[in-house]
């Protein structure tokens, strides 16, 4: 933990796992290790935390000195490399409160932030941004668009005091608006909506017991002897019970008008702190994973958005580019690997010339 609320996770060196600890609620979860991967940017500055068996559920996380966002922007942000091609699993992240016990950390354990990409088949390729508030969980309605490449991206949701948001890939911003617009929260709105209706009612019952307290006779008259300079304001007699039954309403209150006015002025979704949490005092991967290789690096939680920018400018922006040269040299290498091969054994009797020409006009399309 440094200065202003950022928290910054170190991979590249083998005393990783003193920091982040492997969950061990199930003995099938899967392991993780310290890799780079088979093509990088810099083989030490890639390296992160990588899922490493098929067919595994995986759970680990990280702990940091315990903060509150109340009042501030919050910025979560990390790099997710799908290096074997992701067909179904996830790449997102968790934050956690405090209280989280990290050695039975499972798909039930409570989390306060679930963001980045899900992909399985061609159906699901979405960037998750779920929130817990109201003692339930609830995702952003949009559709937001994940990378499904094996190249290395950097994700980053922002969550600001005013309840607007910004999802950013690669830096860019894909997605971003209100959290009160953009999240499903029908049931907050009823739950709301019963809540002001409960308060009308109440106000009515106190408004008509006031009322029957306090009648102004009207057909009173000031004292002929009252000084107004002197005795101020002259206060008319009360009558004890006033016009006010048989079910009748009194005067001046109107229900539609009074729970408008009350709404607007207080803002009904801010008294569930949508973007605050208290606790905030844990990071971690919770999920599935069909094929393994996913890995998982600079993992960032900050106030700063600047900072952030930064960050990821002087991690994920300095690797990005040579990384993507590797692959591309690594594939060329492999086709060239491929073809001698292939006609190695298209001399030695082995494939006949139909399926060399096919294997050459599938790598061509490839290339």
């Amino acid at each position: 933990m440094v200065t202003s609320n950022r928290c910054y996770f170190p991979l590249p060196t083998e005393h990783w796992r003193n920091r982040w600890v492997q969950s061990t609620n199930d003995s099938r979860f899967g392991h993780f290790r310290l890799s780079s991967g088979k093509f990088y940017g810099h083989k030490e500055k890639d390296k992160g935390l990588q899922t490493t068996q098929n067919g595994r559920f995986y759970a680990i996380s990280a702990r940091f000195k315990p903060f509150s966002n109340k009042g501030k922007t919050l910025v979560i942000q990390y790099t997710v490399k799908h290096e074997q091609k992701m067909d179904c699993g996830g790449g997102y992240i968790k934050v956690f409160p405090a209280d989280v016990d990290q050695k039975n950390l499972n798909g039930k354990s409570q989390y306060y932030i679930m963001f980045g990409p899900d992909i399985c088949g061609f159906d699901i390729k979405k960037v998750h941004v779920i929130l817990h508030f109201k003692n339930q969980y609830h995702e952003n309605k949009k559709l937001i668009r994940c990378k499904v490449d094996g190249f290395t991206h950097l994700y980053t949701l922002i969550l600001r005091p005013d309840l607007s948001y910004d999802v950013k890939i690669d830096g860019q911003s894909i997605e971003s608006g209100s959290i009160e617009y953009d999240w499903n929260l029908t049931s907050l709105r009823k739950e709301t909506s019963s809540a002001e209706s409960n308060d009308w009612e109440q106000t009515k019952d106190n408004k008509a017991q006031d009322w029957e307290k306090h009648f102004l006779d009207a057909s009173a008259s000031k004292q002929s002897d009252w000084n107004g300079e002197l005795d101020g304001d002259w206060p008319a007699p009360m009558l004890q019970k006033p016009p006010y039954q048989d079910g009748l309403k009194p005067e001046g209150i109107d229900r539609d008008i009074w729970l408008h006015q009350k709404m607007k002025n207080t803002n009904y979704l801010t008294q569930y702190d949508l973007s605050e949490f208290d606790n905030i005092g844990a990071i971690g991967l919770e999920l599935w994973q069909v094929r393994s290789g996913t890995i998982f690096d600079n993992f960032l939680i900050t106030d700063d958005e600047e900072y952030a920018d930064n960050f990821g400018k002087a991690t994920w922006g300095e690797t990005k580019g040579p990384e993507r040269e590797m692959d591309a040299i690594q594939a060329k290498e492999e086709m060239k690997k491929a073809r001698e091969e292939e006609e190695e054994e298209l001399l030695s009797g082995k494939m006949n010339g139909r399926e060399h020409y096919f294997n050459r006009f599938h790598r061509r399309n490839e290339l």
